[in-house]
C-alpha cells in the first residue's frame, strides 16, 4: 500500500463495520477499491471467490480487473467477481430462471427490440414519442419494484393506467419469449433474492461486496444490494454525492444517506486529496458545490500548486463562442502547450456541438464527438445481431420478426401479421408456426414459398452451427443471404455501403473471437447483449480533441477544458429549473469544473440560436458562485475582450506564421 495517503489507507484496511468511502473527484477511488480487494485476499479475510466488486460500466470493470491482475498473483484472484450490475443480475437470473417464470436458455433483448415489442402492443401507427414514453414508464415501474397489477392499482391518471396495461401485456410477451430486458436484469434478481434459499446461497457466494459509484444506484439496484448485503453489512460503498448527475435515468443520491439508516454502525471515510487538478480549479469547484445541501461536508485540496485562474469569457453568440474555442485550441496546439488529445470541449446539450464542430472543421482541428450514436445502433449491426440470435435460437420471436423479410424475400407485413396471430393462437413460436404446413396452406402461394424458404434456411444453418460452430456458420449465413449486396442496392453512396460492409465484417470477427471464450451458445448471446447494452462506453484513445456532454465526461479528465454555454436555461437547464432540480444541475457544473487538470475556460453568450431564432441569454447563476480570487472575467471586471474581427485576424496571422 505504499503511496496511499492516510485516508486511502484507512479505507483499504477497514473491515470491522460497513464502510462508506466519500471519494471526491480525482481522489484515487479506483486504486482504493483495487488495493482493498488485494488486502482482503492477502490478509486472509476472504478468498477471492467470495468477493465481488460491482461497477456501472464495462470500461470500469475492465480497468479494475486489469489493476487487480497486476496487483495479485493469478491463483490468488481465481474466482473473483468484478462486473457491472447488469452482469451480476444476469448471473443470478441464469442460475434460477424458474424463480422468475423463465426457462433455461433465456435471452436478453436490447432497447430497440424492447421498443419493437411495445410498438406491437399499441394501435397501428403509434408515434415514436408514445412508444418511448410507455417504454420509459415500464422501466420506472420495474425500478420501483411494481408488478403490472400493482402499477395499475397505483396509476394516478389515464396515461399511467394505459402504460400499466401495456406493461402487463409486455411482461406476458417477454415471458412467452423466454426473454428479459435490461431493466429486468436488476428488478427480477432483486425480487428473486427475497426467496430465503436463493438469498442464502448468494450471500454465501458473495460474502463481501465493494460497490463503485454508489451515488448512481437506482431504487432497484439499492434493493438488489440490500438483499445481497443483508444486516451484517460486509461491504464497502464508494461514491460521491456531489457527482450524482443521473437522476434522469433513476439514480438516487439519497441512497448514500440511507446507508446510515440501514447500518447504524456505518463508518464514513472521506477522500479529499485530489491528484488531478490545481488549486484554483478545486477552490472554484468547492465553492460551487457548497451551495448544495450536504449530509456529509467535504472539500477537495491538492498539492499541485495554485495554477492559473479560470477564464470566464463572454461572447456575442454561439458562433463567436465556437470560433474563440477553436482559436484557443489552435493556439495551444501550435504553441507546443498541448496535444489535440489534451483538449476537451464540454457542454450541457448535444445541440451545442454543431457550431463547435463547424469551427473545428473550418480550422482543420481533428476531433471526436464522444457519447454519440453507438456502433451497435447501426442498422447493419442490429440486423446482424438479430441473425445471430435466430441462428442460436430460432424461437427468438423479436429477432425472427426483424429479419424474416431482411433482405426482402416476399414476406410482407400482412403475412407476418397472420403468422403472429397463428403463433399466438397455437402457443408456438413464430419459427414453429412458420414450419407448420397447415398454416403455410392458408397463405398466398408467393408468401408461403417465401416463408418456407426462410424457415428452411434457419433449419439448415442451425444444423451447420451445431456441427461446424457458430462463428463460421454465422459468417456463411450472412454471405448466403447476400445482405451487403442488398444494402448496396438500398444505398445511394458507395462509401456508406463500404463502411457497412466493414462494420459487418468486424461484427462477425468479434463473434468468432467471443465464441472461443464461452462455454455455450446461450453464454455467447448473453455476452453480446451485455456488451451492446447500457453498460457499454467504448472510448477511442486517438489524439483528437474531445467534444462531449457533461454527462458523458464524468469519470474523465483532461489537461485543458472548455466549458461552453454556461447560461441560465442551458446550465442550469430550463427543464431542471422548472422541475426544481437545480441541485443536480449544480452537481453537473461541479463535474465539468473538476474534469480540468490545468486550465479551464468557461464561456457564455449574450444570445444563442435556438432553432431558427436567436434568443437573448444571461450568465448562469453558477458563475456568481465562483470566488473572485479564482476567476479572470474581463466582461465583469471592465476589460475589453477580443472582438470577432480581432480573433479572425489573430488566426490568420497564426496560420501565416506557421505556413511561413
Amino acid at each position: 500500500m505504499s503511496g496511499l495517503n492516510d485516508q486511502q489507507r484507512a479505507a483499504v484496511t477497514h473491515i470491522d463495520s460497513p464502510l462508506l468511502v466519500l471519494a471526491g473527484a480525482g481522489s484515487g477511488k479506483t486504486r482504493v477499491i483495487t488495493e482493498k480487494i488485494a488486502w482482503l485476499i492477502d490478509r486472509g479475510h476472504y478468498p477471492a471467490r467470495e468477493i465481488a466488486a460491482i461497477t456501472f460500466t464495462n470500461k470500469a470493470a475492465k480497468e479494475m480487473r486489469k489493476r487487480v491482475s497486476a496487483r495479485l498473483k493469478k491463483r490468488n484472484a481465481e474466482g473473483l467477481t468484478i462486473c457491472t450490475f447488469h452482469s451480476l443480475g444476469w448471473q443470478i437470473l441464469r442460475e434460477d430462471p424458474d424463480a422468475c417464470q423463465r426457462r433455461k436458455g433465456l435471452s436478453i433483448i436490447d432497447q430497440h427490440t424492447s421498443s419493437d415489442l411495445v410498438r406491437e402492443l399499441l394501435p397501428t401507427g403509434a408515434k415514436n414519442d408514445l412508444i418511448y414514453a410507455i417504454q420509459a414508464a415500464i422501466g420506472r415501474f420495474k425500478d420501483a419494484g411494481l408488478d403490472p397489477a400493482q402499477a395499475l392499482a397505483q396509476a394516478t391518471d389515464e396515461n399511467m393506467a394505459k402504460a400499466a396495461d401495456i406493461y402487463r401485456d409486455y411482461s406476458d410477451r417477454l415471458a412467452a419469449l423466454n426473454a428479459v430486458d435490461f431493466d429486468d436484469l436488476i428488478a427480477l434478481p432483486a425480487q428473486m433474492l427475497k426467496d430465503p434459499v436463493i438469498r442464502t446461497r448468494w450471500r454465501r457466494r458473495l460474502a463481501y461486496l465493494l460497490v463503485d459509484e454508489y451515488q448512481d444506484t437506482s431504487a432497484a439496484q439499492y434493493r438488489l444490494l440490500r438483499e445481497l448485503i443483508g444486516d451484517v453489512g460486509a461491504m464497502t460503498a464508494v461514491g460521491d454525492d456531489d457527482q450524482s448527475i443521473y437522476g434522469w435515468r433513476g439514480a438516487r443520491p439519497e441512497n448514500i444517506n440511507g446507508l446510515k439508516v440501514d447500518y447504524p454502525g456505518l463508518t464514513v471515510i472521506k477522500l479529499e486529496q485530489n491528484y488531478r487538478s490545481t488549486g484554483m480549479i478545486l477552490t472554484a469547484a468547492n465553492a460551487v458545490i457548497a451551495c448544495n445541501p450536504h449530509e456529509y461536508e467535504k472539500a477537495l485540496w491538492s498539492d499541485l500548486g495554485p495554477g492559473d485562474r479560470i477564464s470566464v469569457a463572454e461572447h456575442n453568440d454561439d458562433s463567436d463562442e465556437a470560433e474563440a474555442i477553436a482559436r484557443d485550441i489552435l493556439g495551444a496546439y501550435h504553441g507546443g502547450r498541448a496535444r489535440w488529445g489534451d483538449c476537451a470541449v464540454l457542454y450541457r446539450s448535444n445541440q451545442q456541438a454543431r457550431a463547435i464542430e463547424l469551427q473545428l472543421r473550418e480550422h482543420g482541428i481533428p476531433y471526436l464527438v464522444s457519447g454519440g450514436p453507438s456502433w451497435f445502433d447501426a442498422r447493419e449491426i442490429r440486423d446482424g445481431l438479430s441473425y445471430l440470435r435466430v441462428l442460436v435460437n430460432p424461437d427468438d420471436n423479436p429477432a425472427f420478426m426483424r429479419v424474416a423479410n431482411t433482405p426482402r424475400r416476399g414476406l410482407g407485413s400482412t403475412a407476418m401479421a397472420r403468422l403472429a396471430r397463428y403463433a399466438e393462437a397455437t402457443g408456438k413460436s413464430l419459427f414453429e408456426a412458420g414450419l407448420d404446413p397447415m398454416f403455410q396452406n392458408e397463405l398466398p402461394q408467393a408468401s408461403a414459398r417465401a416463408l418456407r424458404s426462410f424457415t428452411n434456411l434457419l433449419v439448415d444453418f442451425t444444423d451447420r452451427a451445431s456441427r461446424d460452430g457458430i462463428g463460421q456458420s454465422y459468417r456463411e449465413l450472412l454471405d448466403h443471404i447476400g445482405y451487403i449486396a442488398w444494402l448496396g442496392e438500398q444505398d445511394d453512396e458507395p462509401r456508406r455501403t463500404e463502411r457497412r460492409a466493414r462494420n459487418l465484417n468486424d461484427l462477425t470477427g468479434w463473434i468468432e473471437r467471443l465464441e472461443a471464450d464461452v462455454k455455450s451458445p446461450d453464454e455467447l448471446l448473453a455476452r453480446v447483449a451485455l456488451v451492446a447494452g447500457p453498460d457499454d462506453d467504448r472510448n477511442d484513445g486517438a489524439d483528437l480533441v474531445r467534444l462531449m456532454t457533461l454527462h458523458a465526461a464524468k469519470g474523465l479528465e483532461f489537461p485543458r477544458v472548455w466549458l461552453a454555454g454556461c447560461e441560465e436555461g442551458l446550465l442550469p437547464h430550463q427543464r431542471s429549473i422548472d422541475d426544481g432540480q437545480v441541485e443536480e444541475e449544480r452537481r453537473l457544473m461541479y463535474v465539468g469544473i473538476t474534469r480540468a487538470q490545468r486550465t479551464l475556460t468557461i464561456s457564455y453568450c449574450r444570445s444563442r440560436k435556438r432553432q431558427r431564432d436567436s434568443q437573448s441569454c444571461t450568465p448562469s447563476r453558477f458563475l456568481d458562485e465562483l470566488p473572485e480570487s479564482t476567476i479572470d472575467w474581463p466582461a465583469r471586471h471592465g476589460r475589453i475582450e477580443t472582438t470577432k474581427e480581432d480573433a479572425q485576424a489573430n488566426i490568420a496571422a497564426l496560420k501565416a506564421m506557421l505556413e511561413g
